[in-house]
C-alpha cells in the first residue's frame, strides 16, 4: 500500500456520524473535544469562522476542513458572538439528518465524525496539526461531489441510507487528505505534511515497505538521492522526528496492531520487526508506547 493508506488503515476510522447543518442570522456554536477523533466538514453555501487551537479560519462555498486531533473548537457566523453549547443545538445520540438552526437557507455545511478505531491512534495523531484546511477550487471536483451526494442522502430517508452516507464520509476523507497533499500541505508538521514532499514520501515508503530493515540514515538520504545532513534536516523539519525516530514509532504503531487485535505472540512480533530479541523490541516498546507488549495485548479489547 501507499504510506497514506498505511497510516489510514492503522487509524481505522470508522464513520461514527455525519449530519447537515442549515443556519440563518448570527449563531455561533462551541463543540467539546473529543479525543481519538478526526471530524472532517465541508461548506455548501454561505461563509463562517472556525476557531481551534488559538487559529481562526474563514470558509466558504466548496471549502473543506479537517480537525485531526479531536480539540474543543468553535464555529460561528461571527466570532464576536459568545457561543452556546453543541448539545443545545443538535439533538444527543442523532442519527444522520439535517439540523436547521435560525430558521436556515443562509449557510449549509456537512460534517463527520471519526471515531479511530486503531490502537495506535495517540502515537499517530500527535504528528499531526490541530486544523487542515482544503480551499474549494476546480481541482476538488471528486470532493464537492462527494460532499453534495452526501447532502442528498442527508436530506431524504432513503433504504440503505446510512450504509451510504458512511462511504461517502470515508470518501470525503480521503479526498479531503488527497487535495491538501497536492496543494502542497504547507505550513504543516507531521506525517500528513511529509507525504506532500516527494522526496519525504519516498523515504516513508521505504520504511513502510520495510519497517524490519536496519535502515542507516545515509541508506534513507541515498533512496531519495539526498546528503545525509540534507536529508536528516528535511525529515526532521517537515516531519517533526528524526527519521530513525519515525521508524521506530512506525515499527512500534504495527507492533500494536499485532498485539492488539490480531494477538500475536510478543517473540513473533519482535523477529517480524526486525529485532534480534525479545527485550530488545520490548525495551523499544515500552519507551515509545509506555507499557511492556504483553501488557499492551492484554489490555486490548477483543
Amino acid at each position: 500500500m501507499d504510506p497514506l493508506s498505511d497510516l489510514l488503515s492503522l487509524l481505522a476510522p470508522r464513520n461514527l456520524l455525519s449530519a447537515g447543518f442549515d443556519a440563518a442570522g448570527p449563531w455561533s456554536i462551541r463543540f467539546a473535544g473529543q479525543a481519538r477523533t478526526i471530524k472532517c466538514g465541508a461548506v455548501v453555501t454561505g461563509r463562517c469562522w472556525l476557531a481551534v487551537a488559538g487559529a481562526a479560519v474563514d470558509l466558504g462555498p466548496g471549502d473543506c476542513f479537517l480537525l485531526p486531533r479531536g480539540l474543543p473548537f468553535v464555529m460561528a457566523s461571527d466570532l464576536a458572538l459568545d457561543p452556546v453549547e453543541a448539545q443545545g443545538v443538535f439533538p444527543p445520540a442523532r442519527r444522520g439528518g439535517v439540523v436547521t438552526h435560525g430558521g436556515g437557507g443562509e449557510f449549509l455545511a456537512v460534517s463527520s465524525r471519526f471515531v479511530l478505531d486503531g490502537p495506535q491512534a495517540d502515537l499517530l495523531l500527535d504528528m499531526l496539526p490541530p486544523i487542515v484546511v482544503i480551499a474549494g477550487d476546480a481541482e476538488s471536483s471528486a470532493l464537492r461531489q462527494a460532499v453534495e451526494r452526501m447532502m442528498q442522502e442527508l436530506s431524504v430517508e432513503r433504504p440503505g441510507g446510512n450504509l451510504v452516507i458512511s462511504h461517502l464520509a470515508h470518501m470525503v476523507l480521503v479526498e479531503a487528505l488527497r487535495r491538501h497533499l497536492a496543494n502542497g500541505a504547507e505550513g504543516g508538521t507531521g506525517w500528513l505534511s511529509a507525504l506532500a514532499d516527494r522526496r519525504m514520501r519516498r523515504a516513508i515508503g521505504a520504511m513502510h515497505d520495510d519497517p524490519a530493515r536496519r535502515w542507516t540514515l545515509q541508506e534513507l538520504a541515498a533512496h531519495v538521492g539526498m546528503s545525509r545532513s540534507s536529508f536528516a534536516a528535511c525529515f526532521k523539519a517537515t516531519v517533526g522526528v528524526p527519521p530513525i525516530d519515525y521508524l521506530t514509532r512506525w515499527r512500534m504503531a504495527l507492533a500494536g496492531d499485532r498485539l492488539a487485535r490480531r494477538g500475536d505472540p510478543v517473540s513473533a512480533v519482535a523477529l517480524a520487526l526486525g529485532y534480534e530479541s525479545e527485550s530488545a523490541f520490548a525495551t523499544a516498546f515500552k519507551r515509545v508506547m509506555g507499557c511492556t507488549p504483553r501488557r499492551y495485548g492484554q489490555a486490548a479489547p477483543r
